[in-house]
């Protein structure tokens, strides 16, 4: 379910209410509410891949349920590692698997050798990098003891699957978002319409600037050989608003959505463009992203 879509105009309405005016008494129904909510968000595009969420889910919650009361250094590392390894198994495959085989039989070819090998049609589930780097945070903060792990399967199910920023980020820690599934939330007027103003900021962004941007990049870049070197940076320009566009809307919409229900995530972009250099870029682009690989990775 894309954000600027008929279905999603009508679907959040729907959960809003729901989550203020039906559950908004018993913590556990509002977070088993975001659970379906966000399943079905997902589900939306195509039901089939919630099977790798869902597994995703109940192998990090196990995985955080063991770490706590395993204090040998060794098989904590061989929990963590489980964790790694499928979560990242799930995001290789899906990611890399037909491009590998391809290069694979390429080079077969290259040295005159035959090899004959069928690619899978293979679809990569949308938002897979994003609550793969999620969920991971979560196995491996409890991992170095800086998180305690949770005994509440919905409240982990629904830190993994916010349907705000399940697709797009931003990428959010466990130690901020998991614990504010915990508390009690009450409808404050004046995030909302803080929500609201951010939502319709990141419309502006995606619809106005980064769809019209797209038009004139495509057909610039479609036509490539049919216009001078000038009119190729244009090109590059309108896609530089493009691809800002996109990213930082979606962002803002998941901000300003997760600020409806009463949460809080981090900012993702702060004005790159206007950065003094490539590594001051780095720290302003895809903020969540950035910093997940240089506390988690780095």
């Amino acid at each position: 379910m894309l954000f600027n879509s008929l279905d999603f105009a009508i679907f959040l309405p729907i959960v809003f209410v729901l989550y203020w005016f039906v559950t908004s008494k018993n913590l556990k129904l509002q977070n088993l509410l975001i659970v379906v909510a966000s399943y079905v968000f997902y589900g939306w595009w195509d039901w089939r891949f919630l099977s790798l969420i869902l597994f995703s889910t109940l192998v990090d919650y196990t995985v955080g349920m063991k770490l706590k009361d395993e204090t040998r250094s060794s098989r904590r590392t061989t929990l963590l590692w489980i964790s790694i390894c499928v979560n990242l198994g799930f995001l290789g495959f899906f990611k890399y698997y037909n491009f590998f085989l391809d290069n694979f039989v390429t080079a077969f070819r290259f040295f005159g050798s035959e090899f004959n090998a069928s690619s899978l049609n293979i679809i990569l589930p949308v938002g897979i990098s994003f609550y793969t780097f999620q969920t991971l945070s979560y196995t491996i903060d409890v991992y170095k003891k800086k998180l305690e792990p949770t005994k509440d399967f919905v409240a982990f199910a629904a830190f993994v699957s916010f349907f705000p920023q399940l697709v797009a980020g931003p990428i959010e820690r466990a130690t901020n978002l998991l614990p504010q599934f915990y508390k009690k939330r009450t409808f404050d007027y004046k995030k909302a319409v803080d929500g609201l103003k951010q939502i319709l900021w990141g419309m502006f962004k995606k619809v106005v600037i980064a769809d019209n941007a797209a038009q004139i990049a495509n057909e610039i870049f479609n036509n490539s050989g049919d216009y001078s070197g000038s009119t190729l940076a244009i090109g590059a320009l309108f896609f530089a608003f493009q691809i800002y566009g996109d990213f930082s809307g979606y962002s803002d919409i998941a901000i300003g959505t997760s600020r409806l229900f009463g949460f809080n995530l981090m900012k993702n972009f702060a004005f790159p463009y206007f950065s003094r250099d490539i590594a001051e870029f780095w720290r302003r682009w895809h903020i969540s992203l950035s910093t997940w690989f240089r506390d988690y990775l780095y």
